[in-house]
């Protein structure tokens, strides 16, 4: 079968064999800290410092890593696919952008961090996002607003993830939908799946193992993601 309109989803687990740690571990705590404490609103506002340190630590080890053959299966797929394919990663890294500034451009592949990027900090006032890729002292000043402070630019809970209306868009008319590296369990992100079957779409789970979620897909791929993604995108 031929498809036109692809999304994919893509989590955590494509970039762990990366080195990057994933969102959370067995028990509960994200890096070491509490993710109240990091990744809230109100952890921000109780303690910026520690929160800022966070970050700037994540940011640093960014350095550490590369793309691996999961990203670069995904960025070598854009160069070739000739409908409209969105990537949505639920990822604050860069490995994405850098596995897709290595291959030629596509003209019809588009990348959401739907979660945010590390690599960018937002100002608390005016909402302007700026590239930033050194560290960020907790009252760090805004240049676009004179009582504004940056912020990471990161989706903590509580907020909204970025270009919804677009990702919406894209479910209604994709005719393959692939999740990648997630657990399913966060909304909005559990209910695509769900959304893209009701436009009659194909639905893929990648992962290394069945999650809670596998049977709402067609379909399941199961095995590390630096051998199973290049495997299923090269049968397209």
């Amino acid at each position: 079968m031929s498809h036109t309109n692809l999304v994919v989803l893509t989590g955590a687990g494509i970039s762990a064999e990366s080195g990057v740690p994933t969102f959370r571990a067995s028990d509960g705590l994200w890096c070491g800290h509490r993710v109240e404490d990091v990744a809230t609103p109100e952890g921000y506002a109780a303690d910026p410092a520690l929160v800022q340190d966070f970050y700037n630590q994540r940011r640093r080890q960014l350095a550490e890593v590369r793309p691996n053959a999961a990203h670069r299966a995904l960025a070598d797929l854009a160069t070739r696919w000739e409908g409209d394919f969105l990537l949505v990663t639920q990822n604050v890294d860069d490995l994405h952008d850098r596995a897709n500034e290595a291959m030629p451009p596509a003209a019809g592949f588009e990348l959401i961090h739907m979660h945010g990027e590390l690599l960018k900090g937002r100002c608390t006032r005016s909402g302007v996002v700026m590239d930033w890729a050194g560290d960020m002292a907790a009252d760090e000043a805004s240049p676009h607003h004179p009582e504004g402070v940056m912020r990471p630019h990161i989706v903590w809970f509580g907020e909204m993830p970025l270009q919804m209306e677009r990702i919406e868009r894209a479910l209604e008319a994709c005719d393959l939908f692939v999740s990648i590296g997630t657990s399913g369990a966060v909304y909005p992100a559990a209910g695509f799946v769900q959304a893209a079957q009701y436009a009659g779409a194909r639905t893929v789970e990648i992962n290394l193992e069945p999650t809670s979620g596998a049977r709402l897909f067609d379909e399941g791929v199961y095995g590390p993601a630096t051998q199973a993604v290049p495997a299923f995108f090269s049968t397209l």
